[in-house]
């Protein structure tokens, strides 16, 4: 394990992480001794108007893979209208290689609890959500008992800290369904119905929840909201870049050292990702890697001095997405990863779509007799046209997420789809997995 250069762990930033060590930080007295919910009160004492132009103002975008900015989203919530606003936090983390969100919620599960109660205070919602996913049981009781300390301090009910605003906040358990981490599939799995996405427009800023103007965001966005209220906008836009602003969780696995969280400043490189977290292991070399989780286009060892921005990623070819960086070596296989990852998507398909429905399917066949050693090359052609065909075509984002891998292996690494063809390289799969494959 290689010690990373001091000007490189100069780039660790701990802003939302800086709570995880702390013992007992979920317990809301040690919250309050962190700095726990001072930002709620200084909130609670300026317009509504005047907190979303602060959002605007820092620049915050979009934790959850979008990148939209934050301020702007809150400020489509249309006033006046005469209806019930809604908050809505996506705690459904469920991509594969995807775990910045899950910690935050375990070790410091207040920052997200102030951070609804500001952003609900903001939008003039009365009513909040956080849907996280069913199998995070853990989590889900820390945040349930933050709710309740949370409540019994007074910064949750009726006439919050004197202020006149009020709100409720419920903790919901979803079923486990992938498809639920998209906003719309999210809100319908919400009100009772099963989830799956919806036409639009309109969009969930003018009919959500209960056909009422919502705002739908990710973990992280919400959990930065307090900080920025604190520290302000000039101090967030210290960290990062110019059009990607303040600290991201980058979660790292893989062939490295030391996997896990690493908070740094937007626009840091993979190459010193890499070095804070020990280097590569022993015996490997960097052959490819997610930057954003398994819906996001793979990049190779040719992209290690990318900036880890939105930006950057975006020139790059790939997308920022929820910053779950997959770590390969030269022992691992990028035809064999991508079948894993297709298998999950066909899995979590909501059938709702012919294109990511009946795509998957043949693509996941057409996967498993390449790794038999079945293929030939019209399997290259038909799983570009496949992809193709799903890409941009599907009724949501989990369409586009699987055909990403798909084409940028293809792009990349077709000499290993060619090896496997022709023989070069041994069979992955044994003739069983080409049961129903043809």
């Amino acid at each position: 394990m290689t010690q990373p250069r001091p000007e490189v762990l100069a780039k660790l930033t701990p802003v939302l992480t800086k709570r995880w060590l702390s013992p007992n930080a979920w317990q809301i007295g040690v919250y309050e001794q962190l700095d726990g919910y001072r930002a709620v009160r200084k909130a609670l004492d300026v317009h509504p108007d005047d907190l979303i132009q602060l959002i605007k103002d820092s620049g915050l975008r979009g934790r959850g893979g979008a990148g939209f900015p934050t301020g702007l989203k809150w400020g489509f919530i249309p006033q006046g209208d005469g209806k019930p606003h809604y908050l809505v936090i996506n705690a459904d983390e469920g991509e594969p290689g995807t775990c910045k969100d899950l910690p935050l919620m375990t070790y410091d599960p207040h920052s997200l609890v102030e951070g609804a109660i500001i952003a609900a205070y903001a939008i003039r919602a009365n009513r909040a959500f956080i849907y996280i996913r069913g199998e995070a049981v853990h989590a889900a009781r820390r945040l349930r008992n933050a709710v309740e300390e949370a409540r019994a301090a007074g910064y949750l009910g009726t006439n919050i800290l004197g202020s006149g605003f009020d709100l409720e906040l419920v903790v919901h358990s979803g079923a486990g369904a992938y498809i639920c981490g998209e906003e719309t599939a999210l809100l319908d799995s919400l009100e009772g119905f099963r989830g799956q996405p919806r036409l639009r427009p309109p969009f969930p800023a003018i009919a959500g929840l209960y056909a009422s103007p919502t705002v739908v965001n990710n973990v992280g966005t919400i959990a930065s909201v307090p900080y920025i209220v604190l520290g302000g906008a000039d101090w967030w836009k210290s960290m990062g870049t110019e059009k990607s602003s303040g600290p991201m969780i980058y979660s790292l696995s893989g062939r490295i050292a030391n996997p896990g969280q690493y908070e740094c400043g937007l626009g840091i490189t993979l190459r010193e990702l890499i070095e804070l977290a020990g280097g590569m292991k022993p015996g490997h070399t960097l052959k490819f890697w997610t930057p954003g989780g398994s819906s996001t286009p793979l990049l190779t060892a040719e992209h290690i001095d990318t900036p880890m921005d939105f930006e950057g990623v975006a020139a790059a070819g790939s997308i920022l997405g929820t910053t779950a960086m997959q770590i390969f070596s030269d022992q691992d296989c990028p035809v064999y990863s991508t079948w894993r990852w297709l298998e999950f998507y066909h899995h979590e398909s909501c059938g709702k779509c012919t294109p990511c429905r009946e795509g998957n399917y043949w693509m996941v066949r057409t996967y498993r007799r390449i790794l038999s050693g079945e293929g030939t090359y019209k399997d290259l052609d038909t799983l570009q046209d496949t992809a193709d065909n799903i890409f941009g075509r599907s009724f949501c984002g989990l369409g586009d997420g699987a055909a990403t891998p798909v084409m940028s292996t293809l792009k990349y690494f077709r000499q290993d789809y060619l090896d496997y063809i022709e023989g070069r390289t041994a069979p992955r799969l044994s003739a069983k997995a080409l049961v129903g494959a043809h």
